[in-house]
Parts: C-alpha cells; sequence; structure tokens
C-alpha cells in the first residue's frame, strides 16, 4: 500500500503488509491518493480492504489520549485556545468599533463631497452666466459701431 500526496510525495508505504493500522498529517492541500496491490498471489485473488479516512478532529483518537495520561497537556491547550479564543473575540470588537468608525468618516465625508459638488456646480453655473452676459454685451457693443 502506498498514499501520496497531489504532488507526488509519498507518505506511507507498506510492502508485504496483510493488516494494520496507519495515520499521517497532510502538510498539502490537495486529493491524495491511496494504492493498493497484491501481485506475490498465485493465482490471482480477490483482496478485500477496508479504509476510513478520516480528517480534522475526527482523525484523533481521543479515547486513547485520555488513556495516556495526557489529560494535564490536553488541559494546558484548552487553556491555551481558550485564550486564543477570548482574542480573537477581543479583536472581533475592535474591527467592529473600527468598521462604526469607518462607517460615519465615510459618511462625513460624502455629504462633505456632496456639499462640495454643489458649491462646484453653482460656481460653474454662475461663470458661464457671466461669460455669456459679458459676450452678450460685447457683440451688442460691436453691432452698434
Amino acid at each position: 500500500m502506498q498514499v501520496t500526496s497531489p504532488h507526488g510525495v509519498s507518505y506511507h508505504y507498506g510492502d508485504k503488509v496483510e493488516k494494520g493500522t496507519f495515520a499521517f498529517t497532510a502538510s498539502e492541500n490537495g486529493p491524495y491518493s491511496a494504492c493498493f496491490c497484491s501481485p506475490l498471489h498465485k493465482p490471482p485473488l480477490t483482496t478485500i480492504v477496508e479504509f476510513d479516512w478520516r480528517s480534522g478532529v475526527e482523525a484523533r483518537d481521543w479515547s486513547n489520549v485520555a488513556k495516556k495520561g495526557n489529560i494535564e497537556a490536553m488541559e494546558i491547550e484548552l487553556r491555551k485556545l481558550s485564550v486564543t479564543v477570548r482574542n480573537v473575540h477581543a479583536e472581533m470588537y475592535y474591527l467592529r468599533d473600527r468598521e462604526e468608525e469607518m462607517q460615519e468618516l465615510n459618511l462625513s465625508t460624502n455629504s462633505e463631497m456632496a456639499i462640495m459638488g454643489f458649491l462646484s456646480l453653482v460656481v460653474c453655473v454662475s461663470v458661464a452666466g457671466l461669460q455669456s452676459w459679458h459676450l452678450r454685451n460685447y457683440f451688442e457693443r460691436k453691432k452698434l459701431l
């Protein structure tokens, strides 16, 4: 039996194994392949292979962990995870506060931009009116001369 990663790295190789259990920690994302062969059987016979792919928390045998006396280590790990969760929770509240500040800044900036846009429109229309008035007066004076 051979287990291979998506990039061709062999994680497990067993030669002449009739039965057994093994585990590995995947370091790459993607589909892993398992190859089973029994070339030494003459005449060829049907081989039954049963396997159970597990990942994440399911892959750990928690009953054996408790039996081995690693409860204290697990307790320490749980405390570390608890602190991590509290830090993540505090970070989420900080990010929410920052988001509210950014939304307020965005709203005030939008209102200021609307005011500036309106003022620039008033200035442009006023300048266009003044130019029109000036050109009309100029051509009327030219006509009279």
